[in-house]
């Protein structure tokens, strides 16, 4: 019948790199060997799940007032050279297209787009003529490119990101800074009530700011690894842009004003790659319900003399259980262990077995892949009970990873103390002069001795500082949080 399927050899707690890449490979996830550093071939496993996520992010995006839009994939080099600090900020990442053809120069040099600020706001100058036209909320999926200089690893870091973006102008401040807002609670929405991913909202530094923006959040999740990986990510652009592209409106009072802009960037496939670490286990993935590419999967267990009657069983269930996605497994190359391996290894939350036992009793056996319990229940109760599971499965895994997050968050009253914290693979919650540029050079001395950065302060929350720098020895102006990351 053909030997049980291949595990992972190694513990997700032992060896988490090594855990990481086993599993890209051993469930069809994303595979390294294209021959271009840095961009990875994402496989129909992984892309069925992206592909829901998008879906699921576009229609919080279009429930909040944003439409969807396309632009050019590439974007000429003049745009970038009208805001000064972004400029500075994006062109070491750049991918160029310089030339046509036979080695022709191009008469200007095309950005591979990084980032879209620099095409959207050229267009929002020419859209954008009156008051009533605002606020004006765009978004689009697709792609961006980025000349990463660190180390590549699927997902969480690539030279291509598989993103969503949006761009939203404004008539005044306070408008924007309640987007701002808004984006937290959209993350908020998506990463742990449907994701269950959590994270901490931060404010980052003045110095590790997006460039051109006024103030930069960020959501931050801690991975395994001990290091953390930026999430999406919101930016009060303020007035800079709306100048340099020369966006402006006529007011209500008849006078020609600059809009204020914001932006938001939910990066799929990075976020894809946290909730692969954090819910994986092993045995492999775990995935949140509503992202796995199946649902369900139905192994009939077949033996000669019953074959016919099981696959008439579990065609039932296909049909009884259709608004699921849901899949049959009838190969009879591989044994039904050698499934069951494969369909945990691939995260699908809920497996049933129907045998010539089953049969006899009128039940079905369950697996669950949230709590890795399998279990009998009578024909009858199929649909409640996949209800059940469906209502529970991601609640779960929220209260899991929660628990964990907190519990890797700790206070240092020392240099010393965050050496231990950030050894540890934690995160560690300190005092720091300030988040200012006067700050920054505490913030050096983490990154050079402890391979650490200062991720920011931890916004909707104000944290009264308990102690002197923990860097300088000055006054503390701020709570901070200090980690590694990717």
């Amino acid at each position: 019948m053909g030997q049980e399927k291949d595990g992972l050899t190694v513990k997700k707690s032992e060896d988490f790199s090594e855990w990481y890449t086993q599993l890209m490979i051993k469930a069809e996830l994303a595979d390294i060997r294209y021959n271009v550093k840095g961009l990875p071939v994402y496989m129909h496993w992984s892309t069925k799940s992206m592909k829901k996520m998008y879906r699921i992010m576009e229609n919080i995006l279009e429930n909040e007032g944003h439409e969807p839009i396309l632009f050019p994939a590439m974007i000429p080099e003049q745009n970038f050279k009208l805001e000064s600090e972004h400029v500075k900020g994006f062109i070491p990442e750049v991918f160029w297209v310089t030339e046509h053809g036979n080695n022709e120069k191009l008469e200007e040099k095309l950005a591979l787009r990084p980032t879209s600020e620099t095409a959207f706001y050229q267009m929002y100058a020419l859209w954008i003529r009156s008051y009533r036209d605002l606020p004006f909320k765009r978004y689009q999926s697709g792609t961006v490119w980025r000349y990463e200089t660190k180390a590549t690893r699927p997902f969480f870091r690539t030279r291509e990101v598989h993103w969503i973006e949006t761009h939203n102008a404004f008539a005044n401040e306070k408008d924007a800074d309640n987007q701002v807002i808004k984006d937290m609670k959209t993350t908020e929405e998506f990463l742990v009530n449907k994701l269950a991913i959590p994270f901490i909202f931060f404010q980052r530094p003045q110095w590790d700011k997006f460039s051109g923006a006024v103030n930069s959040f960020a959501a931050d999740a801690l991975m395994p690894s001990g290091k953390v990986l930026q999430l999406p990510s919101t930016h009060f652009l303020g007035q800079k842009f709306s100048k340099a592209f020369n966006v402006k409106f006529m007011d209500k009072d008849k006078k020609e004003k600059y809009v204020y802009i914001t932006c938001y960037g939910p990066a799929i496939s990075r976020i894809y790659g946290a909730l692969i670490a954090l819910h994986g286990d092993d045995k492999g993935l775990i995935l949140p319900f509503d992202i796995a590419p199946y649902h369900i999967v139905v192994v009939p267990i077949l033996f000669d003399k019953t074959k016919t009657k099981v696959l008439k069983k579990a065609d039932e269930i296909l049909r009884r259980l259709n608004d699921y996605d849901i899949f049959m497994d009838k190969r009879e190359e591989y044994t039904p262990g050698y499934k069951f391996n494969e369909w945990e290894m691939k995260g699908v939350p809920i497996r049933i077995e129907v045998g010539p036992n089953d049969l006899e009793n009128k039940t079905f056996t369950i697996f669950r892949r949230d709590i890795n319990k399998k279990y009998a229940i009578k024909e009858k109760d199929l649909e409640k009970e996949i209800l059940k599971i469906k209502k529970e499965f991601t609640s779960n895994l929220i209260k899991k990873t929660e628990v964990e997050f907190k519990n890797n968050i700790k206070e240092a009253k020392n240099f010393e103390e965050m050496r231990n914290i950030i050894e540890n693979e934690k995160i560690a919650r300190v005092c720091f002069c300030s988040l200012d540029k006067e700050g920054e050079n505490c913030a050096t001395k983490i990154e050079k001795e402890l391979g650490a950065f200062v991720r920011g302060k931890k916004v909707g929350k104000i944290e009264k500082p308990f102690r002197n720098c923990v860097i300088c020895n000055k006054k503390s102006k701020e709570v901070v949080y200090v980690a590694k990351s990717y």
